[in-house]
């Protein structure tokens, strides 16, 4: 099911009766393709769970319009747009068991559609078997672990075969090992049903490991909307460059002169197409090689093992975070009481930002 999202805009009434409306999401304008997972991605505050309220009907919009297909259902209720939901708590019912909780959204339907027992037992059997927990069906909640109370929560959403698929941070309470499984299964689930899925997550890291597309929001507005990879090797911006990457990407003070891009005193770049400017210099931990004739000298704090790479951890004056943070492989060799450390760059791993705007450049 494509979903067309026109103009979309969310605005809650400010608390204080002096005080400016709050814009939870401006002007939101995307077309989703049938079929794809969505990461919907930014802070907490960006605006990225409203817009899913929005999609399901939970919320009503200030303007805009919304499209399942070519239908309009910016006025529908949440029970007639064909959407299953899945949140972060999980939201079940304690007293039920699996296939009860699983077959719940299958006993309000009504008139045509309502359906045998017979019926909803075997949908939520075929349901279970998607999501690997069809051995569970008889315990309760409070018998599974986190894991699979999620799966129950996805089968539930999944078991009327609904058009959206809308996920609200639904990893954010398992442990890490178990958010690295579960995120693995949820896009094996969304392959073999093809339902198209919207994926909210704070978490850079999982959007960009799952998602056909990313859309990276900040105070409501879109900054960026692209495949992962694309959109982190091309940041529209510092603010989508900062949020995507781990470690996150080093920022310095830099200006342009001559056709070199001087950070400090050092020219650390040839940039023969650039006019002269003040900018900031986005360099990925990955964008350094260690060089004894680098262009680019920073002060050696410590080197911290992580296996088949290393990251050198260093400071620099003109740099805007608090540390320096280098990934290089771990056969580069470092003195224990080396003081300096000197860098060439990849230019491809370098991005340059205006000073005022923080726009590309």
């Amino acid at each position: 099911m494509k979903i067309v999202l026109k103009n979309l805009t969310k605005r809650f009434p400010s608390r204080n009766k002096k005080g400016q409306d709050v814009i939870a999401v401006n002007n939101f304008n995307f077309e989703i393709p049938d079929g794809q997972l969505i990461g919907l991605l930014g802070p907490s505050g960006c605006g990225k769970s409203t817009t899913l309220n929005l999609i399901s009907g939970l919320e009503t919009p200030t303007e805009g319009r919304i499209f399942f297909g070519e239908e309009d259902v910016t006025e529908l209720p949440p029970e007639e747009r064909g959407v299953g939901l899945v949140f972060q708590n999980y939201a079940l019912y304690p007293h039920l068991t699996v296939e009860e909780n699983i077959i719940f959204p299958l006993q309000n339907l009504k008139g045509d559609k309502k359906m045998s027992r017979e019926v909803m037992h075997q949908k939520a059997v075929e349901t279970a078997k998607l999501v690997q927990i069809d051995g569970l069906m008889d315990r309760k909640p409070k018998e599974l672990s986190g894991g699979q109370q999620q799966r129950v929560a996805i089968a539930r959403a999944l078991v009327k075969i609904p058009r959206v698929l809308l996920l609200d941070e639904p990893l954010s309470n398992l442990d890490a090992r178990l958010r690295l499984q579960t995120r693995e299964e949820l896009r094996r689930i969304q392959r073999d049903t093809g339902v198209t899925t919207i994926f909210v997550t704070h978490d850079q890291e999982e959007a960009m490991s799952i998602s056909d597309l990313i859309i990276v929001m900040k105070d409501g507005v879109v900054h960026q909307i692209g495949k992962p990879q694309e959109v982190y090797d091309n940041p529209a911006n510092l603010f989508v460059a900062q949020f995507l990457g781990t470690p996150q990407i080093n920022v310095f003070s830099g200006w342009i002169r001559d056709g070199k891009l001087y950070i400090g005193d050092e020219a650390v770049l040839e940039l023969p197409e650039h006019e002269d400017r003040e900018v900031w210099a986005g360099i990925r931990p990955e964008g350094f090689i260690p060089d004894e004739n680098g262009p680019f000298t920073c002060n050696m704090e410590r080197v911290e093992v992580m296996g088949r790479d290393v990251s050198v951890v260093s400071n620099h004056p003109q740099m805007t975070g608090r540390c320096i943070r280098s990934i290089v492989s771990s056969e580069n060799r470092f003195e224990p009481d080396q003081k300096k450390v000197r860098f060439s760059l990849k230019p491809y791993k370098v991005f340059l930002f205006d000073r005022e705007s923080e726009e590309r450049v």
